[in-house]
């Protein structure tokens, strides 16, 4: 066993991401000691080790676990170890906490010990031991035995450069992972987050449903689709950019409350709050309207954030966002008059266009009167919505699912709630008319024609549905992404998806498996 002991040294004192060594290089080394490790008839990856705890538990446990000497087995992954004479330190985590393991020669024995020397930073490993506190008053599992789980063949990102690296960040998350306990921790509350809106839900008679992904023609919202073909059915599909047509048929077959946690798809660019594939909750509640929706949604944000941190004031930010206030409630066209002293209420397209101008607007694509209205609100107000507030009443041209407004046709019962300067949910009192609703299918025909790639085509299926009858209904579908955003103190939707969408590799990036295939021809040539 003592051959275990060759060139560790050095490499035991220092991250190898510490030294300059190309990559490549340093996996042949990693693969050699894998290689000598079946020589030595230890399996580098073993089938299973079975943990009495996890690292948290013991911490939290810790004084009584240590008192009654109780043996502890634990697993985690290498991150620190320093060797001092004949005793090793190291740090090891798993996926709840760090903690200090002590491996000392006369305890463990020569084998275990020159097994451990041989290890690197990133390989796991299970150990079993007792608890106790070290001279400097860190609390440690004295090692007794030791088992290698897997061989990590790849160094840990560097310590300094690579844990910054956005594009190894993102497009390695297991690295990411790795190295950035507060990245866990944020898709830790993600789960805790979705479970909580789940529980909410459920708790008021929403009946969770699944719907189509794979659709005939998309619907539900105002975006491009990725298109794909059936080759069974010969048929040009769609992924779905939202799931608001198929729920709204379940209301017409008899539910009162449904609901789905679902991935839509976008094919629109890449920024800080969109990526193409994202997450979304819609729901839909018969014999309701926008106002009944606008208070449930209420209700579900502040009980989140309470349950979640005990408070209704969260950072985000330069900003403290309160959630216990009534959310304000203000119209599209009365926040513009607010800020700019505009009055678009009975402005005519082109009359609306000369004001857009006169604000500093281009108006080169607004291409009806609620697009101008939408634009100059854009520009002008969306930016000051800071606490959580309510926007509602948007013009009819750029809702063609809501219904026309109680008191003025030429809007629509919409609202959308913006917080942080964020648009954080959309609700309607939806539109079922099926005569009104086939009129605005046509009018986004007719934006089509125009050139608008985000308008909706004419669902007849959808019409029929809505010719057997719906009931009054409210809807909502509110981006689950950017509320974690918000509920994580984030401010890029990438830090809270897990594998956000990127780019090729950038040019000159050799792959890992490259590499390792030019390993495995060595050895093959060295077996011939």
């Amino acid at each position: 066993m003592s051959e275990m002991k060759k060139n560790q040294n050095d490499q035991n004192q220092k991250s190898e991401s510490d030294v300059q060594i190309p990559l490549a290089d340093l996996i042949k080394i990693r693969r050699e000691k894998v290689l000598k490790l079946r020589e030595l008839n230890i399996n580098p990856y073993p089938y299973r080790y079975e943990p009495t705890h996890h690292i948290d538990k013991v911490l939290k446990d810790f004084d009584a676990l240590a008192e009654k000497e109780e043996v502890i087995r634990l697993t985690g992954r290498i991150m620190l170890k320093r060797k001092m004479g004949k005793s090793f330190f190291a740090h090891i985590r798993d996926m709840s906490q760090a903690v200090q393991i002590y491996l000392k020669l006369d305890v463990v024995g020569r084998e275990t010990f020159d097994l451990f020397n041989m290890l690197d930073l990133g390989d796991i490993i299970g150990c079993e031991g007792t608890l106790f506190v070290t001279k400097t008053g860190e609390r440690t599992l004295r090692v007794k035995s030791l088992e290698l789980l897997s061989k990590s063949l790849h160094p840990l990102p560097d310590k300094h450069a690579g844990l910054t690296d956005v594009e190894t960040r993102y497009r390695r998350r297991y690295a990411d992972l790795i190295i950035n306990p507060e990245v866990r921790e944020v898709f830790i509350k993600r789960s805790r987050i979705i479970k909580i809106i789940r529980e909410f839900l459920n708790s008021r008679g929403f009946l969770e449903v699944e719907t189509p992904i794979l659709q005939p023609l998309y619907g539900g919202g105002m975006a491009r689709p990725f298109t794909t073909h059936h080759e069974k059915l010969d048929m040009d599909m769609y992924l779905r950019i939202a799931d608001e047509l198929y729920l709204k048929r379940l209301i017409v077959g008899g539910y009162d409350k449904v609901w789905e946690y679902c991935k839509d798809f976008r094919n629109e660019g890449l920024d800080r709050l969109h990526n193409p594939e994202f997450s979304m909750i819609e729901l839909y509640w018969a014999n309701a309207d926008y106002r009944d929706i606008a208070r449930m949604f209420e209700d579900l944000l502040r009980h989140t954030v309470f349950t979640l941190y005990g408070t209704y004031k969260i950072p985000y930010g330069d900003h403290e966002i309160d959630f216990e206030p009534p959310f304000r409630w203000m119209t599209m066209i009365g926040s513009i008059e607010q800020q700019t002293g505009v009055d678009f209420t009975d402005l005519s397209y082109e009359q609306a266009l000369e004001k857009a101008k006169a604000l500093g607007l281009d108006t080169e694509n607004l291409i009806n009167r609620g697009k101008v209205i939408e634009a100059v609100w854009e520009a002008k107000v969306e930016k000051k919505l800071i606490q959580p507030t309510f926007v509602a009443d948007f013009p009819v041209e750029i809702s063609p699912l809501a219904k026309k407004h109680r008191e003025d046709d030429r809007l629509t019962e919409r609202f959308e709630l913006f917080i942080a300067a964020q648009e954080m949910g959309n609700a309607f009192s939806e539109l079922n008319d099926p005569m009104d609703q086939l009129e605005r299918f046509l009018q986004q025909g007719k934006a089509i024609e125009d050139g608008d790639k985000e308008a909706q085509p004419l669902d007849d299926d959808f019409i029929t549905a809505l010719s057997y009858g719906m009931p009054p209904t409210g809807g909502l579908g509110f981006g689950i992404d950017r509320l974690i955003m918000l509920l994580t103190n984030q401010h890029t939707i990438r830090d809270v998806i897990f594998y956000p969408q990127m780019k090729d590799y950038r040019e000159g990036t050799v792959p890992v498996s490259k590499i390792l295939m030019q390993l495995l021809e060595e050895e093959q040539k060295k077996t011939e």
